[in-house]
């Protein structure tokens, strides 16, 4: 029995560890066949969107992952389960979201993976996943707390890739 809001720690060494962090979440999300949505939470540079690529790499794209800091979301439909990369570092207010159709892109079963969530507080759902990302030396702490029953089975599932805090 999983119960919400578990939660689980790590230290991640470098960008690596990250991208395998990100890996990892991706087989876990493929094996549940459920559409999962993962709010990234960090500073600038605490490897938000490199942990993204983990998840992009480990479904299969070999070409670029940035950060769509101006265009607001990246699809990656050619995956499968399909991803979907939000950046609302630069979203003004989050009913520009409504104009944009976020609405269309939870009705699948995707992955939503949303850095800056909180600039579209009110209008996303609640996320599967909150994953916090802070320095730690010169690696990277990380919070992995779930949201739902998904997000839980999924913190009991992982594979950690760095040392428990």
């Amino acid at each position: 029995m999983t119960i919400f809001g578990n939660e689980r720690r790590l230290f991640l060494e470098n960008e690596t560890e990250t991208e395998q962090l990100g890996g990892e979440l991706a087989r876990l999300a493929r094996k549940a066949e459920e559409g999962l949505t993962v709010f990234l939470d960090g500073e600038l540079g605490m490897g938000k969107t490199t942990l993204s690529r983990g998840v992009m790499r480990e479904l299969g794209h070999e070409g670029a992952v940035k950060s769509p800091t101006y265009t607001l979301v990246e699809p990656y439909e050619h995956l499968e389960p399909p991803v979907y990369h939000f950046d609302f570092y630069r979203l003004g207010d989050a009913e520009e979201l409504e104009y944009m159709g976020i609405r269309d892109y939870f009705a699948s079963q995707s992955i939503r993976i949303i850095e800056w969530p909180e600039r579209g507080k009110g209008v996303l759902p609640a996320p599967d996943l909150e994953i916090h990302l802070e320095r730690q030396g010169q690696g990277r702490s990380v919070v992995m707390r779930a949201g739902s029953e998904l997000g839980a089975s999924l913190l009991n599932d992982i594979e950690l890739i760095g040392p428990d805090l």
